[in-house]
């Protein structure tokens, strides 16, 4: 009869803690002759070839700090060989992000399109905003432009721009006031 132990599973195998087994783990070696830490680090033998050596963190770093791509190579070399590898990779940016844009979250995608269509960065404050649509209303302004329908077009385009980033700088404002902040 087997003799009854304590346990935390109580009967359940998949309750059990990791590690728990009695199976050994395999545990491959760094391949820098001499050293005796694991290798659990790949870093690859030739350009665009599979093989790997397997380095512990020292030896990675280390082989990592003298690897040179395009060694060998002219610069021209070098950028037509980057040129005609981009087709081979088979990642790309996840589409589901390309909606946010630039930008931190704090601006609007409509406040976004304003900032571009004055040619400001995402991150510009309203003093930069004033000025730029200064400039733009001044340029495309009726009195200044004439009949030009192209001009008339900008200057309500840009007239739109400034009222939708005035909007949200006062909504701004007044939430901060509001909050202390």
């Amino acid at each position: 009869m087997t003799r009854h132990r304590r346990t935390d599973d109580w009967g359940f195998p998949r309750w059990r803690p990791y590690g728990s087994g009695s199976a050994a783990v395999e545990v491959r070696i760094c391949d820098r002759h001499g050293c005796t830490n694991a290798g659990d680090r790949p870093a690859p033998k030739a350009p665009n070839r599979p093989e790997r050596w397997y380095f512990c963190e020292k030896h990675a770093a280390e082989y990592n700090a003298n690897w040179d791509y395009f060694a060998g190579l002219t610069p021209e070399e070098a950028a037509a060989r980057e040129a005609s590898e981009q087709g081979e990779t088979k990642y790309k940016s996840a589409s589901h992000w390309e909606w946010g844009g630039p930008g931190d979250g704090t601006r609007s995608r409509a406040e976004l399109d304003a900032l571009a269509l004055l040619g400001l960065d995402p991150d510009a404050d309203m003093l930069l905003v004033k000025a730029a649509w200064r400039t733009a209303a001044k340029a495309s302004h009726p009195d200044v432009a004439g009949t030009d329908a192209a001009a008339a077009d900008r200057f309500r385009a840009v007239q739109a721009a400034w009222q939708i980033l005035s909007d949200a700088d006062a909504v701004r404002t007044a939430l901060g006031g509001a909050t202390g902040g």
